[in-house]
């Protein structure tokens, strides 16, 4: 079976489709990679796959959406795949209704979040909830990684049975690994009794990078920051804010982020919206305790005191109180870090939930 992977950017097919398209040629199966272009399609390409880039963009723009549209159409009329899976919402109704308006009637779709529930003006909003509904009309197979947009999908009529099927890394990959922490360490020049929070992902202000680097004056810690921002994220330059940090280390995009999280101590996730991240599960997996905002998608990995704590949106105080307790504790650390450890080894086994995938999938 001939198989089109269709996501936004090289970030999203490296990061996320990519464990998913190997399990795909596993089976047998052809598959295409496709997104816009970028310097990780290398990496996909590397590890044998055909890559097709696209002038995909992740705003809307009339012009723009038109231009990928009409680029989706000629690629699928070219490819004539068996199956069309998409990703992301604007890249992912577009790749559906260009299948759907070829003709196409085998089409799936990973949800990894709505912009209906993103801050925003309620006419975004609303046209988002328009999109991901005329985009469930032409859609077959329907899945979320949070059971929280499951429910979503069936309470506002998007889809009739959409299935929650989680988010999964190796835990082989991603584990407490001393070696990598003693070699991270002599590479920055970190004390090994100096205590380390970690934050894994893009820096843009929706990842709470504003109220995380105001609470870090209050913690005993220095703080990792492994990302960057992407070239099509938008938004407030955060330069001013890390100016004014103290005990900041900007690491920027790293291949090695399982040695990093390894090295560290504590991780933290103050977004202001997620759908099921990444980053937390490969924590998890590493043994350390996450402190992360209580909305949808973490508060549905971290059990609040138990794996690491829950604070509230914009909570620059208890922000900082939930990291410092940790901050100042290693057998706090410890034991919710195992604990941890122990709930994404249950959930969030990438095998697991890779093979649910492509099992609903029909392959």
């Amino acid at each position: 079976m001939k198989i089109l992977e269709i996501t936004n950017v090289d970030f999203s097919l490296r990061q996320f489709v990519l464990p998913l398209m190997r399990a795909m040629r596993a089976r047998g199966h052809e598959v295409v990679g496709v997104c816009a272009d970028g310097p990780l399609v290398a990496e996909v390409r590397a590890d044998g796959f055909r890559v097709e880039t696209l002038p995909l963009v992740r705003r809307l723009s009339p012009l723009g959406n038109l231009r990928a549209w009409l680029a989706l159409r000629r690629l699928i009329r070219a490819e004539a795949p068996d199956l069309i899976h998409t990703h992301t919402p604007i890249s992912g109704f577009l790749a559906r209704l260009a299948g759907w308006s070829l003709g196409h009637r085998r089409i799936a779709y990973t949800c990894h979040g709505y912009v209906f529930n993103q801050r925003g003006s309620l006419a975004r909003r609303g046209l988002g909830l328009a999109v991901e509904w005329l985009g469930g009309r032409m859609t077959d197979v329907y899945l979320t990684v949070s059971r929280a947009d499951a429910e979503d999908a069936r309470r506002l009529g998007i889809f009739p049975t959409p299935v929650a099927i989680g988010n999964g890394r190796d835990p082989a990959r991603f584990r407490p690994d001393p070696a990598a922490r003693a070699a991270i360490r002599a590479e920055l020049g970190v004390p090994a009794e100096r205590v380390v929070v970690i934050i894994v992902s893009r820096v843009v202000r929706e990842k709470g990078y504003v109220e995380l680097l105001a609470a870090m004056r209050g913690v005993d810690a220095e703080l990792w920051v492994v990302g960057t921002r992407l070239p099509s994220d938008r938004g407030e330059d955060l330069a001013p804010y890390f100016a004014a940090a103290h005990a900041v280390r900007r690491l920027g995009y790293r291949a090695d982020v399982q040695a990093l999280l390894a090295a560290a101590d504590i991780f933290v996730l103050p977004s202001y919206f997620e759908a099921l991240p990444m980053s937390v599960i490969e924590a998890m997996l590493t043994g350390l305790p996450v402190v992360a905002t209580d909305v949808r998608g973490p508060r549905e990995q971290v059990v609040d005191g138990q794996t690491g704590a829950l604070v509230a949106l914009f909570d620059v105080a208890g922000l900082a109180a939930a990291l410092q307790r940790l901050a100042a504790s290693a057998a706090l650390r410890a034991a919710q870090g195992a604990a941890g450890r122990q709930r994404a080894l249950l959930h969030y086994d990438e095998a697991r939930v890779v093979a649910q995938t492509l099992d609903l999938l029909g392959l």
